[in-house]
């Protein structure tokens, strides 16, 4: 139990639970796990710039998507879907809840923008959240299941890369699979979700809560319309255009950074935003995800000197060692070692090149069909990432939550997810291995 990774996650874990902040818990579990796999503290840090490339792609898409998101705020279009809601949602909590996480479903697979659409959508609604006295931990749960369980079951857009993913990693490895099997055996895993966010909108978070009333700048400006009479203006249309424009892009060159930068760029072009306004909509975007950007690249060098010390290896070949004849006792201690390293590193597709070309050897030898060992290794890969404090799946809902400065990452988006998704996945996870 004194495995890098392990410690380094506990580290991590108590500091951000403290409330120290996520991005200086971070650097001190890559500090610890550096250490104790034998590096001096320079080299650690030598290690840790040097991975932080590996999400510079996603920290400038995020820098991006805030500054777009600040400037279609100022359009104050959104104002019409707050309107919207709030005259056919009014006291329809868990209706709102299950509609929000609808369609955050619909960002992985029919319109695959990820976590883009939550700048743009849930500022506008605090005032509304406010109103209604929604528990925003409802909300998170809400969103992190739309952004985690379309990729574990459905097999199109982000979903079709990560079963893809599962597939060809199991096949490097000695074990071939179908990916429409992979669909089927992630099935079970994915109706476990779907029981923590029905436990999460209609039993834990259903009470009233109410937060103080604040004012903060163009955000809650917008949010603020909802009982204005609000008129649609030549603007909001160029505003429409701009949005598709930067969709289409993303999708055409499957780069968020370009999709978003399109549509900042004709937001200018159109004057919906004034060019003199440019300076102030741009630090209210970086303000608003500059901080999820900067912890995702500290993120990627912490998994970096997991990944290069042998930390992740050197877990697993000592879980093994303890595994036993036992399915059900090796299936439990696999989740929980994938639950670990995912907590870590923060991404589930990352980890499951990882997972695959050390848990498949294990489960051929203990005798796991193949449908069992996707289940174990896509579960495994999953587990984590709802409830890691570096994972885009908490960052994203919580960069819209806390827009006006109401909602903790930690407590009120981590430890909500952590429970509500991670119990159940460990659970029908487990199941599916050993019914498969």
């Amino acid at each position: 139990m004194l495995n890098a990774v392990v410690v380094s996650v506990i580290v991590m874990s108590v500091l951000s639970l403290l409330r120290v902040n996520v991005m200086l818990a971070i650097l001190i579990a890559a500090g610890v796990a550096g250490l104790m796999e034998g590096l001096s503290l320079p080299e650690a840090a030598n290690i840790l710039i040097g991975g932080m490339g590996g999400q510079a792609n996603t920290a400038l898409s995020y820098i991006m998507l805030g500054i777009f998101a600040v400037m279609i705020s100022y359009s104050g279009i959104t104002g019409f879907l707050v309107k919207r809601l709030v005259s056919i949602l009014k006291g329809k909590r868990s209706i709102l809840l299950l509609t929000i996480a609808g369609v955050a479903c619909l960002s992985q697979n029919a319109v695959p923008i990820h976590i883009a659409f939550i700048p743009i959508l849930i500022p506008p609604l605090l005032h509304l959240f406010d109103k209604m006295k929604i528990d925003r931990r409802g909300v998170a749960t809400a969103l992190t299941f739309g952004l985690k369980a379309p990729y574990l079951m459905i097999p199109a857009g982000f979903g079709l890369i990560f079963h893809g993913i599962i597939a060809d990693e199991m096949k490097a490895s000695g074990m071939e699979i179908a990916v429409s099997s992979v669909t089927f055996a992630m099935l079970i895993p994915g109706l476990g979700m779907i029981v923590g966010l029905l436990i999460a909108i209609f039993i834990t978070y259903r009470k009233d809560r109410e937060l103080p009333i604040s004012d903060q700048g163009v955000i809650n400006e917008a949010a603020a319309t909802n009982e204005a009479e609000l008129s649609f203006t030549f603007h909001h249309f160029l505003t429409i255009m701009a949005i598709i424009c930067a969709l289409i892009v993303q999708l055409v060159t499957d780069s968020l950074v370009l999709g978003a930068l399109t549509g900042v760029i004709l937001m200018f072009l159109f004057t919906v935003v004034p060019f003199k306004e440019g300076e102030k909509v741009v630090n209210e975007g970086v303000a608003m995800m500059g901080m999820i950007a900067f912890v995702m690249l500290i993120a990627s060098g912490y998994a970096t000197i997991l990944k290069e010390t042998g930390a992740v290896e050197e877990l697993v070949q000592s879980a093994t060692g303890i595994l036993g004849d036992n399915k059900l006792i090796i299936a439990v201690l696999m989740l929980i070692v994938g639950l670990l390293i995912t907590m870590g590193i923060g991404s589930s597709f990352g980890t499951i090149p990882i997972i695959a070309a050390l848990f498949v050897p294990i489960c051929a030898a203990v005798g796991f069909s193949p449908l069992a060992t996707a289940a174990l290794i896509g579960t495994a890969g999953a587990l984590g990432d709802a409830g890691s404090p570096a994972s885009d799946s908490t960052l994203g809902p919580t960069a819209g939550l806390n827009a006006d400065g109401k909602h903790h990452h930690i407590w009120d988006t981590c430890v909500p997810t952590f429970l509500h998704y991670n119990i159940p996945l460990i659970i029908f996870g487990v199941l599916a291995a050993i019914v498969l």
